[in-house]
């Protein structure tokens, strides 16, 4: 019971700590203020994390391989262009639309100077499993000539517009955004054709 105990003490945390990011960004953190949001006191934070940065490093490397998991779920890189990028965005959409604080925070997370300090501590089986994918479709002739960063743009960027989407719901978007399954797959279908070698389109 004391073990659960302190698991559930450190969620309430990461809890807090994800929702403190998302509404006031990184500056807006301070240890006292997210120990007066988590309901204990300042020094708990410190049985868990060893300093602010410790904490954001470790949940932003948390939250990533809990995504990445499933995103991931029934992926092989042997996998058809069109079916690998079908389950990737499905498995991704649904992840993040269930998720929205986790998507919020990683959005922030990459996009700041935290992410260089942390990069090189992702777990490697995932980044590879999408470069072997992105290797195996190239060496069948099913993805043109493209740079790798031209492909991910390409491929992914949409994507993660979608979820955009989704997640500010109908206070922005006009009503034809609703059905945003139907939708992704009619994205989809755009990506992967713009894709393709220019001769099989």
């Amino acid at each position: 019971m004391a073990k659960q105990k302190v698991l559930d003490k450190a969620q309430v945390i990461r809890q807090a700590a994800l929702a403190m990011i998302v509404e006031d960004g990184f500056h807006g953190l301070s240890m006292p203020r997210l120990a007066a949001r988590a309901g204990i006191a300042p020094g708990t934070i410190y049985l868990y994390f060893a300093s602010r940065q410790d904490m954001l490093d470790t949940l932003y490397l948390e939250v990533r391989q809990q995504g990445d998991a499933a995103m991931l779920a029934g992926f092989h890189p042997e996998l058809p262009l069109a079916d690998g990028l079908r389950l990737l965005w499905h498995n991704t959409f649904h992840y993040f639309v269930a998720h929205p604080l986790e998507f919020a925070f990683t959005e922030q997370f990459i996009n700041s100077p935290h992410i260089a300090a942390v990069v090189a501590r992702e777990d490697p089986q995932y980044r590879e499993l999408r470069r072997a994918f992105y290797r195996q479709v190239r060496e069948r002739g099913e993805l043109a000539d493209l740079p790798v960063e031209v492909y991910w743009a390409v491929a992914f960027a949409p994507l993660y517009q979608l979820v955009r989407f989704a997640l500010e719901g109908s206070r922005h978007l006009p009503a034809d955004f609703q059905h945003m399954e139907q939708k992704l797959d009619q994205t989809l279908e755009i990506v992967v054709a713009a894709l393709r070698p220019a001769g099989s389109r």
